[in-house]
């Protein structure tokens, strides 16, 4: 491929991760290039220098290619200005729903965590075990023997974590119910919180469409159930339990938090207590039946959801999309939620997000902080990336905060 062909993609991207194309295919087309476009945007900067200053030496001028060239230069600038502005839209969305100096009495101590170069240099080079120092990583331990690998989970620890107390962390990946597994999202905040002392525990579940809805929350139920039952044994306290996750995983983290021992999704260990004190879910689902109106929610209703997950049209089961939808569980007593979501997220709505949110702080007796980042696709916090660490870091904050307050209020 020439030079100017390759301006010309390089513009494209980068016109893409600035502004998407609309609509449910055109999102769906616009994601993957324009997420590592909006993410890695300083290396596809210093790509870009790179290849032009070769042809430049080369002493090729080709008005067309560097013109492009320029106009990519200032539109990544753009982007990795806005990736960088993260650390400032999460920490005001800290102050509004919490108040201004929220974490004045947590010691300074407990919110170090500053990013690396070379974690940003290479971003893909936190995945595996061991990759981070001071953390261990206990593999492919089974909570729901009967599934197989599906019902395996992985405990991170810090190599110093006391013997009993420590906060907990159970993470859920994303993947639309249909992929992924617990070695590909969240490692980052995983590595992280377990460095300074956290227990976290990442899960794989029963996917669609090889098991159909409801098995997936079923299955995150099944790992609260294993968390308060076996954690202990590695140092965690089951008393203070946080859940997160993204996209699917946004969305079944928000619903495990929002019915807390419930029945439907229980079958055979009804008894058990599957609550949480706190959830951060990402750029999650939180309507399965297009009870907000969005379009965009109705097609990933009918075009997705009901064939690929449900395998039941909602015409004709519309009860089973209902009782899926976080947004209907909503409650008095929902535990507190700080929820992120990307302003250009072209897979799932971002005003699912803001509804969702409304209706918490409408209904909810706790705290809903809610950040909303300008830019940002879907699947931001994947793998460290300016914005993402700035992310990770916001986060440490607010759980640092939580179980601070947690603390004082229920053990004097």
């Amino acid at each position: 491929m020439g030079f100017r062909r390759r301006q010309v993609v390089t513009a494209a991207l980068v016109a893409n991760a600035i502004r998407p194309l609309p609509g449910f295919r055109g999102g769906l087309a616009s994601f993957f290039p324009g997420w590592l476009t909006g993410e890695l945007a300083p290396h596809v900067l210093t790509g870009l220098a790179a290849d032009t200053g070769w042809q430049l030496a080369r002493g090729r001028r080709d008005k067309v290619a560097l013109g492009l060239a320029a106009a990519s230069t200032v539109g990544l600038g753009y982007l990795i200005r806005q990736g960088g502005g993260a650390g400032v839209v999460v920490r005001a969305a800290l102050d509004e729903g919490l108040a201004a100096g929220f974490d004045k009495d947590v010691a300074a101590s407990e919110l170090v965590g500053a990013t690396t170069l070379r974690r940003l240099v290479n971003p893909f080079g936190f995945a595996g075990a061991g990759r981070r120092a001071g953390v261990k990583v206990h593999k492919d331990i089974a909570y729901a023997p009967d599934h197989g690998k599906r019902g395996l989970l992985d405990v991170y620890t810090s190599v110093n974590t006391p013997s009993e107390g420590a906060p907990v962390l159970l993470h859920v990946h994303g993947g639309g119910w249909t992929i992924g597994n617990k070695e590909q999202q969240g490692i980052p905040l995983l590595q992280h919180l377990a460095a300074k002392g956290w227990v976290c525990v990442t899960i794989n579940y029963r996917l669609a469409p090889r098991d159909a809805w409801p098995a997936q929350i079923v299955d995150v139920k099944a790992a609260l159930a294993w968390v308060k039952g076996h954690v202990a044994e590695y140092g965690g306290d089951p008393g203070y339990v946080a859940i997160t996750g993204g996209s699917a995983g946004g969305h079944l983290t928000a619903l495990a938090a929002l019915t807390p021992n419930a029945p439907q999704f229980q079958p055979g260990f009804e008894d058990a207590d599957t609550s949480v004190q706190v959830a951060v879910p990402h750029y999650g689902v939180y309507d399965f039946a297009g009870v907000t109106g969005l379009r965009s929610a109705i097609l990933m209703r009918d075009r997705f959801l009901a064939p690929r997950v449900v395998e039941r049209r909602f015409t004709a089961a519309p009860e089973v999309f209902a009782d899926a939808s976080p947004i209907l569980h909503v409650s008095a007593d929902a535990p507190d939620m700080f929820v992120l979501h990307g302003t250009h997220d072209t897979l799932v709505d971002v005003r699912q997000a803001r509804a969702f949110v409304a209706r918490l702080r409408n209904t909810s007796k706790s705290t809903v902080t809610y950040a909303e980042l300008p830019g940002t696709q879907h699947g931001f916090d994947i793998f460290p990336s300016i914005r993402s660490q700035s992310v990770v870091r916001a986060i440490d904050r607010y759980l640092t905060w939580h179980r601070s307050t947690w603390q004082r209020e229920h053990q004097g």
